[in-house]
């Protein structure tokens, strides 16, 4: 436990680097996604020899949440009965469970809380379990003896099952063999025959499931899934958005308000990595009323890795293009091409401060446009705002 009462690392953050990781993400990539730094990422990975089965997923309805746990607490200082506690659980609990949960649970000083109780759970689902291998030194020899021999796990695991098909305890599957030669804290192979596999990896490399496209965002909703509404432009708060990309990989953010074409630059000096382009974002839709705080259609590029953070701070609903369709984006490509007279290709883009940016922006909702009858994109908005006052 850190100090103030707050958990390390917790499940949800690991649960959610893990997906990124299945998804195609690279390490760093999928580290940015869930908030959490390099060093952590990679060692992350690294304790689970790059296995990918061994991250965390989400978990089974059956355990107990931290929500659970909050109103166990609850219930516990208001004097309610275990009965009453666990029926308002959801889904509800007995009261067997809502007691075995307490007793196991009590601090030093026989009070219940529910971050303290929520580590515990954690650090005994963590703690380690006798592998079959580790348990069983007549099939560990042979595994290792073959490995020796350079023979590849699952050619290990059939010829076992060939030999041995009616001794269940010398049945192993290849990829129990994989996970006791990569991950760390199973110790059931020796970590240097990894050197006899046909890789040579010390960490094992996930592979990309068929059709599986690399680096997909997890959780991405497709611009299909999108509603009827946002088409007509007949609701204002629908954004689109893109990056304009300079020379040494220096980047501005545009986004444009679909109905009024309003639009906002976002100001990303030296990086536009998921976290730096996820805070400029909600730093800027946060000067915005919720009304103006629909939606918001990208591309499906890694900068957006962040996705469900930038949702849950503005209330964006986030939908992606198809990959190689900007006209899926209309607004906001025509709007880039304007912005372009500003931000000339092949330029460092990183010299542009943020009130150059809020100059430029001023100036392009300033200009009279056809598609809104000669109203300017400002004028546009300042209607919507005032429509709004009155209703």
């Amino acid at each position: 436990m850190g100090s103030g009462g707050r958990l390390p690392a917790s499940r949800p953050v690991r649960e959610l680097f893990w997906a990124g990781v299945r998804s195609g993400l690279a390490v760093a990539e999928a580290g940015a996604a869930a908030g959490v730094g390099h060093t952590a990422s990679a060692r992350w990975f690294r304790q689970a020899g790059g296995v990918t089965a061994n991250g965390p997923g989400p978990v089974s309805g059956r355990y107990l949440s931290v929500a659970d746990r909050e109103e166990i607490a609850i219930g516990v200082a208001r004097g309610e009965s275990l009965r009453e506690i666990g029926a308002r659980l959801e889904p509800p609990r007995p009261a067997s469970t809502v007691s075995r949960e307490v007793r196991r649970n009590r601090d030093g000083r026989g009070r219940y809380r529910a971050l303290a109780a929520q580590g515990l759970a954690e650090r005994r689902a963590r703690r380690p379990k006798v592998a079959k291998l580790a348990g069983n030194s007549e099939l560990r020899g042979w595994v290792q003896g073959k490995l020796a021999l350079r023979w590849s796990p699952e050619q290990i695991s059939t010829v076992l099952r060939q030999e041995h098909g009616d001794r269940p305890e010398m049945q192993v599957s290849h990829e129990t063999i994989y996970q006791s030669i990569y991950v760390q804290g199973r110790g059931a192979l020796r970590r240097e025959l990894a050197a006899s596999l046909r890789t040579g990896r010390a960490v094992r490399k996930p592979r990309r499931k068929e059709g599986e496209r690399r680096g997909r965002i997890p959780g991405m909703v497709n611009i299909s899934e999108r509603p009827a509404e946002i088409e007509d432009r007949a609701v204002p708060g629908h954004w689109e958005g893109d990056l304009i990309i300079g020379t040494k990989d220096t980047a501005i953010g545009t986004l444009v308000e679909r109905s009024t074409r309003f639009v906002m630059l976002l100001h990303l000096p030296g990086r536009h990595d998921a976290a730096t382009v996820a805070a400029a974002m909600t730093g800027a839709m946060s000067t915005l009323p919720a009304r103006l705080r629909r939606s918001l259609t990208w591309d499906q590029g890694r900068e957006m890795a962040m996705h469900a953070q930038i949702a849950m701070a503005t209330g964006l609903d986030i939908y992606f293009c198809d990959p190689h369709s900007p006209w899926q984006r209309g607004s906001n490509e025509n709007t880039n091409g304007l912005l372009r007279q500003y931000f000339p290709k092949s330029t460092d883009l990183s010299v542009h401060s943020r009130e150059h940016l809020d100059q430029v922006a001023a100036e392009l909702n300033s200009r009279p446009r056809k598609t809104l009858g000669w109203k300017t994109p400002a004028q546009a908005l300042d209607e919507v705002l005032a429509a709004d006052q009155a209703a």
